[in-house]
C-alpha cells in the first residue's frame, strides 16, 4: 500500500460516514502556545474542542502534518521521526465512545484487513475520582476482542489533558498491533518496549473538565479526538520493519545513495536515515505557509539544527558540496500534490537551503577546528566544561549538538547543564532543549486570551495600513499576559511607525466596534477581501471575523464580542524574528488611556 492510498482510504472512509474533510493546518500552531510546533492533529482544533462552532459541522476528518522535537536524538532508529503525518477524526459533541470505537474497529478490520487476533487495546483503569472506563472495555468486547486483548492502565498511559491548567480532558483507549513476536515474559503487554506491540491509533474521550480546585466535572458536551500515525501504519501494512522501506522515504534514500556513491550498510544506515528524515522535516518547515526560516531562536533554531546536522552528516559521507537542494527537490516533487504549499514555496525552500549552507560553511570549519582542539586536551571519560561548549556556540556559531556528537565519538561527556546555565545567563531566556513553555494561551480559552487574540486582528490591520498590503501574518503566540505577532517585513520599524500603529489600534478600541462572525465559502471570503492563505485545501465553509473598518480575516477564534472590551493596547517590543520577518510583543492594560497617545 502507498502513502497516498492510505491517506485517501482513511479520509474517504470517514466522509462516507458523515465527516467533512478539513485542511492540514500550518506546522506553527495558532491555538496552543505551550509548544513550538503542531505536534498533533488536535492543535488546530483547540477552539472547537473547547466549544467554538466549526463551520463544517460536528464530524471532521483530516491528514495533519506534525512535527515533534523530543525525538531528534533518536532519529535514525526504526521508529522515531521529527516530521510525521497524523490521520484523525473528530466528533465535536456528536458521537462518543461506542461509535468512535466501532468506527476505528471497522476501518482496521474491513479497510486495512487487520485480523482481530492482531489487535490489542488499552483503557483507563480508573483512580479515586475517575471511575474505570468500563464503557470502552465493553464496546471493545462487543466488537469481538477477548478479555486477554484488553489491558488497563493509569493516567500516564491512558489519559489526555487538559491542554492548560484547566479545561477539557478525559480517558483514552489506545489501539496496538500485535506483531506476532514471542512475548518478552509472562507480563508482556502493550506497555513493554520489546517490540511485540506497536501502537497505531488512539481515541481520546474528552468527557471531563478539570476545575481550578483540581476537581473533575462531567462535561455536558463531550468530544472525541483520534489520531493514527500515517508512517507507522504504513510500515505495518507493508510488512516492513521500519518506515525507510516505504514509499515515503525510498525516493529520497535512492537519491542520497546515488549522490554519495556510498553503500547503504549497517555502518552507514543511521547516517543515511538521519539525513533523509531531517531533509523531509526541513523541507516541510521551509515550505510551510507561514514560511519558517532558520534562526537562533525557537522554531527557527530547530530548523537550523536540522539543517546543520544534515550538512555535517553529508560531509561525513564524503559529500563536500551542497546536495541539500537535490534531496529537498525529491521531497518537493513527491509531496506537492498532497500539500500544494510545497509547490508554491519551492523556490523559497531551495533559496533558504542554499543560504543556510553557505552561512554554515563559514562557521563550521573554524568551529570544528576549535572543538577538536578543546577535545584533544581531554582524555576518554573526561568532561568538556559547559563554559567551553558555550564558547563554541556563542563565539564560533557551533551548535552544542555537534559538540556533543564529536565528544561522544571520542568517549568524552559534555557538561550540558553548565552550557544551559551560560546560555540562560547570556540570553536571559532558555528554551531548554526543543520545547518552550508559556502560561495560558488559547488552550485556556479565557476572556483575556480572547481579548488578546482580537487585538492581533487590530494589530494586523494597523500594520497593513501603515506599512502596506505586502504585510502578512507569519505567526502568533498568545499567553494570558501578552500577545506576540510575527509579520512579513524587511526592516526595523521606526518609532513614528510604532506610534501610529498603536494609535490606530487604540482608536479602534475606543470606538467599541462589534466583532462580527460569518460563515461563508472560501471563494466568497476571498472576493470580500478577507485575509487568509487561500489554497485548494480549505473546507467548504470558513469562519470570517470582521471588525468593520479595521480587519477581516479567516480565523477560528475565540474573540471578544466588542473592541471596547480590550482596554488599552501597548507595544512593548519590536524586533527581528528571522530573515524578512519582524516580531511585535504587546500587552493590554485595564481601560483605554488615549491621552498618552
Amino acid at each position: 500500500m502507498t502513502a497516498q492510498e492510505l491517506r485517501r482510504m482513511y479520509v474517504e472512509f470517514f466522509k462516507e460516514r458523515g465527516h467533512k474533510e478539513i485542511a492540514s493546518a500550518s506546522l506553527l500552531p495558532d491555538n496552543d502556545p505551550t509548544v513550538l510546533f503542531t505536534t498533533a492533529g488536535m492543535h488546530p482544533l483547540v477552539p472547537y474542542l473547547l466549544g467554538e462552532k466549526h463551520p463544517l459541522g460536528s464530524r471532521l476528518a483530516d491528514v495533519q502534518k506534525c512535527l515533534r522535537t523530543c525525538d531528534i536524538d533518536e532519529v535514525g532508529d526504526d521508529t522515531h521521526l521529527t516530521f510525521f503525518e497524523m490521520l484523525g477524526n473528530w466528533s465535536l459533541g456528536d458521537y462518543f465512545k461506542e461509535e468512535a470505537i466501532s468506527l476505528s474497529y471497522a476501518f482496521l478490520t474491513t479497510k486495512l484487513q487487520i485480523p482481530v487476533s492482531r489487535i490489542a487495546v488499552t483503557v483507563f483503569k480508573g483512580e479515586e475520582e475517575i471511575p474505570r472506563d468500563e464503557e470502552a472495555a465493553r464496546v471493545w468486547k462487543e466488537m469481538g476482542l477477548k478479555e486477554e486483548q484488553i489491558f488497563y492502565y493509569g493516567r500516564d498511559e491512558n489519559w489526555w489533558g487538559p491542554a492548560g491548567q484547566t479545561g477539557p480532558c478525559g480517558p483514552d483507549t489506545e489501539i496496538f498491533y500485535d506483531t506476532g513476536k514471542e512475548p518478552c515474559g509472562r507480563d508482556c503487554s502493550p506497555s513493554c518496549s520489546c517490540g511485540k506491540y506497536v501502537e497505531i491509533w488512539n481515541n481520546v474521550f474528552m468527557q471531563y473538565s478539570k476545575e481550578a480546585d483540581g476537581s473533575y466535572k462531567p462535561l455536558p458536551r463531550k468530544n472525541v479526538d483520534t489520531g493514527m500515525g500515517l508512517e507507522r501504519a504504513l510500515t505495518i501494512l507493508n510488512g516492513k520493519d521500519n518506515v525507510y522501506e516505504t514509499d515515503l522515504f525510498i525516493p529520497v534514500m535512492d537519491e542520497l545513495k546515488a549522490l554519495s556513491r556510498v553503500a547503504y550498510s549497517e555502518a552507514t544506515k543511521r547516517t543515511f536515515r538521519i539525513i533523509c528524515e531531517h531533509t523531509r522535516a526541513m523541507t516541510f518547515l521551509l515550505g510551510d505557509p507561514k514560511r519558517i526560516t532558520p534562526s537562533n531562536t525557537e522554531q527557527g533554531y530547530i530548523l537550523r539544527r536540522l539543517i546543520r546536522r544534515a550538512i555535517r552528516l553529508l560531509q561525513k559521507l564524503g559529500l563536500k558540496q551542497n546536495v541539500l537542494c537535490e534531496l529537498a527537490s525529491v521531497i518537493l516533487a513527491q509531496y506537492q500534490e498532497v500539500y500544494p504549499e510545497l509547490k508554491e514555496n519551492s523556490s523559497f525552500v531551495l533559496e533558504q537551503l542554499e543560504k543556510e549552507y553557505e552561512l554554515f560553511q563559514k562557521t563550521l570549519d573554524s568551529g570544528l577546528k576549535k572543538a577538536d582542539h578543546y577535545l584533544s586536551l581531554l582524555q576518554k571519560d573526561d568532561i568538556l566544561s559547559g563554559e567551553l561548549a558555550f564558547k563554541l556556540y556563542d563565539t564560533f556559531g557551533f551548535p552544542v549538538e555537534f559538540t556533543m556528537e564529536l565528544a561522544t565519538e571520542k568517549g568524552i561527556c559534555v557538561d550540558i547543564q553548565g552550557f544551559e546555565e551560560k546560555l540562560k545567563e547570556h540570553q536571559n531566556k532558555s528554551r531548554k532543549g526543543a520545547e518552550g513553555k508559556f502560561k495560558g494561551g488559547l488552550a485556556d480559552n479565557s476572556l483575556q486570551t480572547a481579548r488578546l487574540h482580537t487585538a492581533t486582528h487590530l494589530l494586523h490591520g494597523a500594520l497593513r495600513k501603515v506599512l502596506g498590503d505586502s504585510v502578512y501574518q507569519r505567526g502568533s503566540n498568545i499567553t494570558n499576559d501578552r500577545l506576540r505577532f510575527d509579520f512579513s517585513f524587511e526592516r526595523k520599524l521606526t518609532p513614528e511607525e510604532l506610534q501610529e500603529i498603536t494609535s490606530i489600534v487604540n482608536q479602534a478600541i475606543a470606538e467599541s466596534i462589534p466583532v462580527l462572525c460569518e460563515e461563508m465559502t472560501p471563494e466568497r471570503a476571498k472576493k470580500e477581501g478577507a485575509i487568509g492563505i487561500f489554497d485548494n485545501k480549505y473546507g467548504e465553509r470558513v469562519k470570517v471575523y470582521s471588525i468593520p473598518g479595521c480587519s477581516k480575516e479567516i480565523c477560528g477564534g475565540p474573540h471578544a464580542a466588542n473592541t471596547g472590551e480590550l482596554g488599552h493596547f501597548e507595544i512593548v517590543k519590536e524586533e527581528a524574528s528571522s530573515a524578512g520577518v519582524r516580531r511585535i510583543k504587546a500587552v493590554l492594560t485595564e481601560g483605554p488611556n488615549l491621552t498618552q497617545l
